[in-house]
């Protein structure tokens, strides 16, 4: 097995590995591309050249997620803060002011 976290990848291979990763739940759910734009009320070539070169809105890529039941792993991208300390916190708190 591949550790992927001991590779830095390139802003165009995270959007393929996202894109194959949509394409195998869209199959693990048993939707044709048509029935998931349907469904998602993306168009359904928009949802070809997300499948095909890892192109797609952040509205219709939340669209899909949605259908296919994976809206938390886009609210995991970008996690919220965890203190060790309420030092920490206050710290972070004023460097926002």
């Amino acid at each position: 097995m591949i550790d992927l976290d001991a590779f830095i990848l390139a802003p165009g291979e995270i959007l393929k590995a996202i894109a194959m990763n949509e394409k195998a739940c869209r199959k693990r759910a048993g939707y044709t591309q048509q029935e998931l734009a349907e469904r998602s009320g993306v168009n359904l070539a928009s949802l070809r050249r997300f499948e095909q070169k890892g192109e797609i809105s952040l509205h219709s890529l939340v669209l899909i997620a949605t259908i296919l039941d994976e809206q938390k792993g886009l609210l995991d991208l970008f996690p919220k803060p965890r203190y060790a300390s309420m030092k920490e916190l206050l710290d972070d708190q004023h460097r926002r002011d």
